[in-house]
C-alpha cells in the first residue's frame, strides 16, 4: 500500500489549498496582537486621564458595535456575494478596510479614544467580514472529503503565524530600545502597522490562487436581476426554510453553545491566573504556550476527523473541555496553569476547525456565503453568556474557582445538541439543493 505524502495528509497538497488556508495566517495576525495589545492601549494611552472604569466601557461599547455591525451585514453581503459571484470581491473590500483601519491606529495618541474606538470598530468589521467571506471558499477549494484536513490546517497556519508575529511584538514592546524604538507606547503603535502589513502580504497567495467559485442561479433567479434585491429575496427565502436546513441549523445552535464555554475559558483565562497571583510574565508566556501547541494538535485532529469523523472529533474536543473546567477548580500553582494552558491548546483548534469544516459540508455551495454569514454571527456571539455566567458566579460567591467549574454546562449541553445532528441528512439535503442550480448567464 502506497504511503500517503505528508502535504495530503494535512491538507496543503494542492496549490489552492496552500494559499486558502494561508488567509489563516495572514488574518490570525489580527486576532492574536491586536486583540491582545490594543485594550491595554485604549485604556492606558488613548483614554490617558479618564477613570480605568469608563475607558473599559468604551471599549466594551466599540467592541459591542462592531459585533452587532457585523452581525447585521454579514448575511445579506454574503447572499450578494453568492448571486453575482463576487466572493473574492467582497473579500478583498474588507480586506482594504480592516487593514486601513490597523495600519491607521499608528497615528492615535494620548487622549484620542474616540479615533482609537473607531479605528477599532472599521478593524474588527474588516475582519469579521473576510473571515465569513475566506470561510465560504471553503467547500469550493476543497472536496468534502478533505474539508476536515484543509480547515484544520488553517487553524495550525494561524497558530504558527499569529504566535511568531506576537512573540516579536510583545519583545517589542516589552524591550523598545532592541530595535530603537523610544518606548513601549510607540512599539504598541508600531506593532498595529506590523499586523496591517503581515495581514495585507499574507493574503496575495489567496487572491492569485484561489479561483472565485462559478456563479450558480437558482431555478426562479436570472442572471440580469439586481444584485441587491436577489440578495434579500434569498435571505428571506433561507430563514423561511431554515426547517428545510435543520441539521446545519442545529449543528448552528450547538455550536453558539458549546463555543461559548471555549470563548470563555480563552477570555477569562487571564483573569483567572491573575486571581492565582501569577506575573504578568507568566501569563504572557501561557498565552503563547496555548498558541504554538495548537499548531500540532489542529493538524491532528484534521487526520483524526478523517478516521472517526468530525462530528465524533468535536464531541472528543468538548469532552477534554469539561476535564479542564473541572481540573482548574483544584488548580494551585503556576505548573498546574501551564498544564492546563498546554490542554486548552490542544483542543482548541480542532473544535473550532472541525466545526467549520462539517458545517462546510452541510450547507448549499451556491450559498455559502450567505451561510458562513450566519455561521459568523453566532461566532461572534458565542462569548456573550459565559462571561456573564463567570462574571455572575463571581459576584457571589467571590471565587474564579467556582465560576470557571459552572463552564462545564456549556460543553454538556453544546456537545448534547450536536449529538442530535443528522450528519448525513444534512449533508443529502444540501446537495439536493445543488443538484436544481442552473448556469449563470452572464
Amino acid at each position: 500500500m502506497a504511503q500517503v505524502p505528508l502535504l495530503e495528509r494535512l491538507g496543503l497538497h494542492r496549490p489552492e489549498l496552500r494559499a486558502w488556508a494561508l488567509y489563516d495566517w495572514a488574518n490570525s495576525a489580527f486576532w492574536a496582537t491586536v486583540v491582545l495589545i490594543f485594550p491595554i492601549y485604549f485604556i492606558k494611552v488613548a483614554s490617558a486621564g479618564e477613570p480605568v472604569a469608563v475607558a473599559t466601557t468604551r471599549y466594551a461599547t466599540a467592541t459591542t458595535i462592531a459585533m452587532t455591525i457585523v452581525a447585521l451585514i454579514s448575511p445579506v453581503l454574503g447572499a450578494i456575494a453568492d448571486f453575482a459571484g463576487i466572493k473574492k470581491k467582497m473579500l478583498g473590500t474588507f480586506l482594504a478596510i480592516g487593514v486601513t483601519a490597523t495600519g491607521s491606529m499608528y497615528l492615535i495618541h494620548h487622549g484620542e479614544w474616540r479615533l482609537a474606538a473607531l479605528l477599532y470598530i472599521l478593524g474588527n468589521i474588516g475582519v469579521s467580514g473576510t473571515q465569513a467571506f475566506y470561510d465560504s471558499l471553503l467547500p469550493h477549494v476543497a472536496r468534502n472529503d478533505e474539508v476536515d484536513r484543509v480547515s484544520s490546517a488553517g487553524y495550525a497556519l494561524g497558530y504558527l503565524g499569529s504566535g511568531i508575529l506576537m512573540a516579536v511584538n510583545l519583545l517589542m514592546i516589552q524591550k523598545p530600545h532592541l530595535f530603537g524604538i523610544a518606548d513601549a507606547p510607540t512599539a504598541m503603535r508600531l506593532s498595529f502597522v506590523s499586523v496591517a502589513v503581515w495581514w495585507l502580504v499574507f493574503s496575495i497567495p489567496l487572491f492569485r490562487t484561489v479561483p472565485e467559485p462559478p456563479r450558480r442561479l437558482e431555478a426562479d433567479e436570472s442572471g440580469r436581476q439586481n444584485p441587491l434585491a436577489v440578495g434579500f429575496t434569498r435571505l428571506v427565502e433561507t430563514l423561511r426554510e431554515l426547517r428545510r436546513y435543520r441539521q446545519a441549523f442545529l449543528l448552528l445552535l450547538a455550536f453558539l453553545v458549546y463555543n461559548d464555554g471555549i470563548n470563555t475559558i480563552i477570555r477569562m483565562a487571564s483573569a483567572y491566573g491573575t486571581e492565582l497571583g501569577l506575573s504578568q510574565g507568566a501569563l504572557i508566556g501561557s498565552l503563547l504556550i496555548v498558541q504554538f501547541v495548537g499548531i500540532p494538535f489542529a493538524f491532528l485532529f484534521g487526520v483524526l476527523a478523517g478516521k472517526i469523523g468530525a462530528k465524533r472529533g468535536i464531541l472528543l474536543a468538548l469532552g477534554v473541555y469539561v476535564v479542564i473546567s473541572v481540573a482548574a477548580y483544584y488548580m494551585k500553582t503556576a505548573l498546574h496553569y501551564f498544564l492546563l494552558c498546554m490542554t486548552v491548546g490542544m483542543v482548541m483548534g480542532g473544535a473550532q476547525a472541525l466545526s467549520r469544516s462539517l458545517f462546510s459540508t452541510m450547507i448549499p455551495r451556491h450559498k455559502s456565503s450567505e451561510f458562513f454569514g450566519f455561521f459568523g454571527v453566532f461566532d461572534k456571539f458565542a462569548g456573550i453568556f459565559g462571561p456573564a455566567l463567570f462574571g455572575a458566579v463571581i459576584a457571589a460567591t467571590g471565587s474564579g474557582r467556582k465560576a470557571i467549574v459552572t463552564l462545564v454546562v456549556f460543553f454538556v449541553v453544546g456537545g448534547a445538541m450536536l449529538l442530535f445532528v443528522d450528519v448525513d441528512e444534512g449533508q443529502r439535503v444540501a446537495r439536493e439543493a445543488e443538484a436544481a442550480l442552473t448556469d449563470a448567464r452572464r
